[in-house]
């Protein structure tokens, strides 16, 4: 919002333009097939983007945290439809603005339009990219692919984990108990080890 002075924010409630709304948490902010016909600005809290698989199991794609947005890449689409459940993991709080007005806004403030196109198309690509990896890849090359990561950057065979195993399944996009029997195996072949807090890279393993 750093295109717009305090008095045009000011405006842009007292006009209904913008609007706050609260969702508590486990909330469903969005159905897989809704209909997007506002930009969502997450102020506060966690939002998760799920899909059902073929077995009923509810999976995490991706997660957004304030200062995302939702619905960017929708409602200007030919087919604004949402494709996957969107949920929230805490308490959310909004920014919601309709189409027309975020359309008529793009058109007074040409900084904020570029802004806009920007954020939204590095979100688009963020987003499907996780769904790339999440088809594409198996749980064994999501979690060797983390590790590879980690010990870039941590500089160290005993990754610290930064989020809990639950979080971490989340980010592959799998069951927490898919995760803990992959880790397993690969406890069990020598490839690593692991505990509460940290997965250890054993020797043998190959990154």
């Amino acid at each position: 919002m750093g295109s717009f002075s305090k008095e045009e924010i000011e405006h842009f409630f007292t006009t209904n333009r913008f609007r706050i709304v609260v969702y508590r948490k486990n909330a469903v902010i969005h159905f897989d097939g809704d209909f997007c016909d506002k930009l969502e600005i997450i102020l506060s809290g966690k939002v998760l983007v799920d899909r059902i698989d073929e077995h009923g199991n509810l999976l995490t794609i991706s997660d957004f945290k304030n200062g995302d947005i939702l619905g960017g890449n929708l409602m200007f689409s030919s087919n604004p439809y949402y494709l996957m459940t969107v949920t929230t993991a805490t308490e959310v709080v909004l920014l919601e603005i309709g189409t027309d007005s975020l359309f008529n806004i793009m058109k007074e403030n040409e900084k904020f339009l570029r802004a806009y196109l920007e954020f939204v198309s590095d979100r688009t690509s963020l987003l499907g990219n996780k769904i790339k990896n999440y088809i594409k890849t198996s749980i064994r090359e999501s979690i060797l692919n983390f590790l590879k990561i980690e010990q870039s950057k941590q500089q160290k065979n005993q990754i610290v984990l930064n989020m809990s195993k639950t979080e971490l399944s989340e980010k592959f996009g799998v069951q927490r108990t898919s995760l803990s029997r992959e880790l397993g195996k690969m406890k069990k072949e020598g490839l690593i080890d692991f505990d509460k807090y940290t997965i250890t890279i054993l020797k043998k393993t190959n990154l």
